[in-house]
């Protein structure tokens, strides 16, 4: 695919005003002060993975509404040390599949827990199997546009609030370092990640991986590629929907979370994606923090000829090197 969005240098400079709603704050905290009300965790049971190096537990945790979210929990075997922790979100259309198919975290020392997405599951990979119960508002059948026209209803009201419910969860389960929670994420899940730092305020890291939801009005104007294209052909059929379909995704946009972020960053886009075009993630990474009152630290790598594929298993050994920074050596 061709480059088709701001060269290099303008990237690097990028920095849009936000279109934020002036209640967005009061709009999470009620949100997360609702969810909060219950403890997180409803259950963790063993499973047996197939795996020997790795123990795996198959947890049922309060996310949204108290409506029970699935996950998978592993940790390195034959380890008794609390480690830290590794949240990860999946991407769009994906659900939380096998135990054994997200093994990079684990295999680096950490304990892992993987959430899956509510109400999807059904697009790739090995499925999903949690239901989202609130998915009845207008919109159409996509997560992207599902209860589209009022932010109370929207799908990613739900996922984002479970994805902050799933730290809260991870630092109730045995064997991890509260304390030392990273979260990570590409795609969409680079998208939930973004906001989970920015809601949560003691995260110790976050890695975020060309992610959705950032720039929102820009990338519907550049790309037709789903998830994005799923809202554009949502709106081609309902033509007077548009006020009322950008004000839910006011309260969504990643760049607003990321101003509110206070963990160490590390980013990493391709300059050539054309589903979650490279400008919504340099915007993001330009206003990181900016209202956190000091630098986290922060930092972005870029791969010009690549995709949304981004700098693939390269990029994940820079992650790997930059988290083992941030959480310092593990267990004798």
């Amino acid at each position: 695919m061709p480059a088709f969005d701001l060269p290099l240098r303008e990237l690097e400079q990028y920095r849009p005003d936000p279109e934020e709603p002036a209640d967005f704050d009061e709009f999470w905290l009620g949100t997360l002060k609702e969810a909060g009300q219950r403890d997180p965790v409803v259950s963790a049971r063993p499973v047996d993975s197939g795996l020997r190096l790795t123990q795996t537990w198959d947890v049922t945790f309060r996310g949204f509404a108290g409506d029970p979210v699935r996950a998978w929990y592993s940790r390195p075997a034959g380890v008794r040390a609390p480690l830290p922790a590794v949240v990860e979100y999946a991407g769009y259309g994906r659900g939380r599949g096998l135990p054994h198919e997200r093994l990079t975290w684990v295999n680096a020392g950490y304990a892992h827990l993987l959430m899956d997405n509510r109400g999807q599951g059904d697009q790739y990979g090995c499925g999903g199997d949690t239901p989202d119960p609130h998915a009845g508002a207008p919109g159409g059948p996509g997560p992207a546009v599902r209860g589209l026209l009022a932010p109370r209803d929207h799908h990613y009201r739900r996922l984002i609030t479970d994805a902050v419910r799933a730290v809260a969860a991870v630092r109730e389960l045995p064997g991890t370092d509260g304390g030392r929670v990273a979260v990570v994420g590409n795609s969409q899940g680079g998208g939930l990640a973004l906001a989970v730092a920015g809601l949560v305020p003691d995260l110790a890291a976050a890695l975020v991986t060309a992610p959705f939801l950032c720039g929102i009005r820009r990338a519907l104007d550049l790309t037709d590629a789903a998830p994005y294209g799923e809202i554009t052909a949502y709106l081609s059929v309902h033509r007077g929907a548009e006020q009322a379909a950008c004000r839910t995704l006011s309260y969504l946009e990643g760049i607003s979370f990321a101003r509110r972020a206070q963990a160490p960053a590390h980013f990493g886009v391709g300059l050539r994606d054309t589903v979650c075009p490279p400008s919504g993630a340099y915007a993001a990474f330009n206003r990181y923090g900016e209202l956190a009152g000091a630098d986290p630290g922060r930092e972005i790598h870029a791969y010009p000829y690549n995709g949304h594929e981004g700098g693939d298993a390269v990029h994940v050994r820079r992650q790997l090197d930059w988290l083992a920074g941030v959480f310092g050596p593990g267990p004798d």
